[in-house]
């Protein structure tokens, strides 16, 4: 049965609309690249391939693969740093002659709390120390702390669960070595420390790092065969 003009529905699309019925659209069909992710990932690849060899050929970048070399090593002036340490701090410090192959690369300052034992007033006040990093010839690390603290509390600044394990005797000067416990699952580096006593009173010194017994040994003698600095 043929359709009644006069019912909607009737006649085609551009009637119905004239006739102020809504007509239906279809919607229209996602683009391939929004349907499918490996249409979007080979309309992309080239693009990156060329970048990566354009700066390849450019020389943009390189490629390491045994992974990333060393750096360039901080440099650090030990002794204006020291200088500055025993102007600030008023202790006895000294500053190591250290042989060729040997580079201080930082340095800081630090408290320890009831550190020293005041010999006026006999009371618990605080210590300071002055720490200045180096490089041995080896590549190794070793640090040196100056300090006016008693030699427990400045040992415990390291760790609390180093005990004394031995004596090291350089150069006539006896240095007490301390080991134990541990940091992030692996042992703490030994402790050498030594008081060294001078024309402005005593320091305890401390010598501790990755080095070997010999670089501490080193540094140990390279440190107390040496004045105190002039505070100025």
């Amino acid at each position: 049965m043929p359709p009644d003009p006069g019912l909607p529905g009737a006649g085609d699309a551009s009637e119905q609309a004239a006739a102020g019925y809504t007509v239906p659209v279809a919607k229209p069909a996602k683009s391939r690249l929004l349907q499918d992710g490996r249409d979007m990932f080979w309309s992309v690849a080239p693009l990156v391939l060329a970048c990566v060899v354009l700066a390849g050929v450019l020389g943009m970048c390189s490629f390491a693969p045994t992974g990333p070399g060393a750096g360039p090593v901080p440099d650090y002036d030990a002794p204006a740093g020291l200088q500055a340490d025993a102007d600030a701090l008023k202790i006895p410090i000294r500053v190591p002659q250290l042989p060729e192959g040997w580079q201080s690369n930082s340095g800081s300052r630090k408290g320890i709390e009831a550190g020293r034992t005041d010999p006026v007033s006999g009371q618990r006040v605080r210590a300071v120390a002055s720490v200045v990093g180096y490089l041995t010839p080896s590549g190794m690390y070793l640090s040196l702390t100056q300090s006016n603290a008693d030699e427990d509390k400045l040992v415990a600044s390291f760790s609390s669960e180093m005990v004394p394990t031995g004596v090291e005797d350089v150069d006539g000067v006896r240095w007490v070595v301390y080991q134990g416990g541990e940091r992030d699952g692996k042992p703490n580096e030994p402790v050498w420390t030594a008081e060294v006593r001078g024309p402005t009173g005593p320091a305890q010194l401390a010598v501790t790092g990755a080095g070997s017994a010999d670089e501490y040994r080193m540094l140990a003698a390279a440190t107390q065969s040496q004045p105190p600095l002039t505070v100025t």
